[in-house]
C-alpha cells in the first residue's frame, strides 16, 4: 500500500482551556482570546509564530457585544495571520484546512479556536443548524431545532434497529463516570446511577435532559503545526495520522440516514485507511455526543457493533473507567463541556501527550496507555462528519 503524504504530516502541540460552565459577565471574545493565548502558551510558542487562525464557527452574539470574526480575534491577540477562516454553519474542515495549509507549507503554526457565553446569552441553538426549509414549515409538524430533530432520529432508530434508551444510559452514565474523575469537568461532581438516567425528565421524547449535550459558557483552542516542528516543542505532540470527511447534506427529516448509513460511515473508512489502522488498533474513542444517539449511531457506521446490537456492546462496561475500550474519558459534551468537537479532539491529544491527570489512561487502574485514539466530530442534524485518528509519535 502507497503511503498517504499526509499520514502523520501534522500534529496538535498545545491545548488551551479557559473556566467553563455558568460564568457571569464575561463576552464570547474574551473566552476565544484567553483559549487562543493559553494555547500558544501550552505549545512553547510565540504569538508571532501563528499565521493561520480558524473560528470553529460563527454564532450571532449577545447585543451588546461585537460579532466574532477571526479579524476580531486576531487583533485582540495581537497577531497578523496570512490565513484566516470562519465557518457560518456546522460544516466540519477546520482539521482537512489546516492539515493541507500545512502540508503546502502555506502556514508553519495553526490556531484553531471555539468560544461561547451560551449560557449567560440564552442560546438554545434551535436556529443553529442549516435548514434547507424555512423554519416555519419544519415547526408545522413539531420540529423545533436540534433536539427534536436528533430525537426523530432516534426514534425512528427505535423502530428500525431495536435501539434505545438501555443503550444510550450507558453512553450517558459512563460519560458521567469520566466526568467524576476530571475536575474540569461542569459534571465533575455529580455522580450519575440508572435511576437518575430514567427519571430525568424527556425534553423532546425519546430523549431526556441526560440524553442531550450540555450548553456552557467558556473557549477552548489548540495549535497545530507539522510532526518536524511538534517534535521539537516542549509536549510530546498528538500526530494526526488519518482523517476523512462526508457530508450528506440533506436536511434530517429528508434523510436517508437517520438510523445508518450517515456520513460516520465513509468518514471513518477514509480515517482509517489514511492511518493505515483497524478497530482493533483503537485504544481510545472520543466520540462527538451531542446525543446519546449520535453516540450510538456513530459506533454502529464506524462498525463496532452491527445496528441494534449496542446493549451488548456496552453491558460488559469497556466504555467506562476501566474498560478495555475508554470513550469520552473528558466527560465529553454529555458531562465535561461543549466546545463541539474541541471537545473530544483537545482530550484524545491530552491523552497521548500523558497529560490528563487522575483520568490518565495507562496511569488509571485497569486501562493502558494510549498510542492510538479515534475522535468524531458532527455538524447540523447528522448533515456532516469528520472523524480524525490521533496517534502518539511512536506511531510514525
Amino acid at each position: 500500500m502507497i503511503k498517504n503524504p499526509l499520514r502523520g504530516c501534522s500534529a496538535i502541540a498545545g491545548i488551551g482551556y479557559t473556566e467553563q460552565g455558568k460564568i457571569a459577565n464575561r463576552t464570547a471574545l474574551s473566552f476565544h482570546t484567553e483559549a487562543c493565548a493559553n494555547a500558544i502558551k501550552d505549545a512553547g510558542i510565540k504569538k508571532d509564530d501563528i499565521d493561520g487562525l480558524f473560528i470553529y464557527r460563527h454564532f450571532n452574539t449577545r447585543s451588546n457585544e461585537p460579532d466574532i470574526t477571526p479579524y476580531l480575534v486576531a487583533q485582540q491577540l495581537g497577531i497578523k495571520p496570512d490565513y484566516l477562516s470562519e465557518e457560518a454553519n456546522c460544516a466540519r474542515s477546520h482539521l482537512y484546512n489546516a492539515v493541507s495549509l500545512l502540508y503546502s507549507g502555506l502556514c508553519k503554526y495553526i490556531l484553531i479556536s471555539y468560544a461561547d457565553n451560551a449560557l449567560l446569552s440564552k442560546r438554545t441553538f434551535v436556529d443553529e443548524a442549516t435548514h434547507g426549509e424555512p423554519f416555519g414549515d419544519v415547526a408545522a409538524f413539531g420540529q423545533f431545532g436540534l433536539v427534536s430533530a436528533y430525537a426523530m432520529a432516534a426514534r425512528r432508530a427505535m423502530f428500525e434497529n431495536g435501539t434505545g434508551p438501555n443503550v444510550w444510559k450507558h453512553i450517558a452514565m459512563s460519560t458521567r463516570a469520566w466526568a467524576n474523575l476530571n475536575p474540569r469537568a461542569i459534571m465533575h461532581r455529580k455522580v450519575m446511577s440508572e435511576d437518575d438516567y430514567f427519571n430525568s425528565k424527556y425534553i423532546v421524547e425519546p430523549l431526556r435532559l441526560f440524553d442531550c449535550a450540555l450548553i456552557n459558557d467558556g473557549g477552548r483552542a489548540c495549535v497545530i503545526t507539522t510532526t518536524e516542528r511538534a517534535k521539537d516543542l516542549k509536549n510530546s505532540p498528538a500526530v494526526i495520522l488519518g482523517i476523512g470527511q462526508s457530508n450528506p447534506s440533506y436536511d434530517i427529516h429528508q434523510s436517508f440516514y437517520m438510523t445508518k448509513n450517515s456520513g460516520a460511515k465513509r468518514a471513518s473508512e477514509l480515517a482509517m485507511h489514511m492511518a493505515k489502522v483497524t478497530h482493533k488498533d483503537i485504544d481510545a474513542l472520543q466520540i462527538y455526543d451531542c446525543f446519546t444517539y449520535t453516540v450510538d449511531l456513530t459506533l454502529s457506521d464506524y462498525g463496532f457493533y452491527d445496528y441494534g446490537h449496542g446493549e451488548e456492546f456496552f453491558n460488559d462496561k469497556k466504555t467506562y473507567p476501566g474498560g478495555r475500550l475508554p470513550m469520552n474519558t473528558s466527560g465529553g459534551l454529555l458531562s465535561e463541556a461543549y466546545f463541539m468537537g474541541l471537545t473530544q479532539l483537545t482530550e484524545g491529544a491530552i491523552q497521548l501527550m500523558g497529560r490528563a491527570e487522575e483520568r490518565q489512561l495507562g496511569v488509571l487502574n485497569g486501562t493502558k496507555k494510549p498510542n492510538i485514539v479515534l475522535c468524531s466530530d458532527n455538524g447540523a442534524a447528522l448533515q456532516t462528519h469528520n472523524c480524525t485518528i490521533l496517534g502518539s509519535i511512536d506511531t510514525l
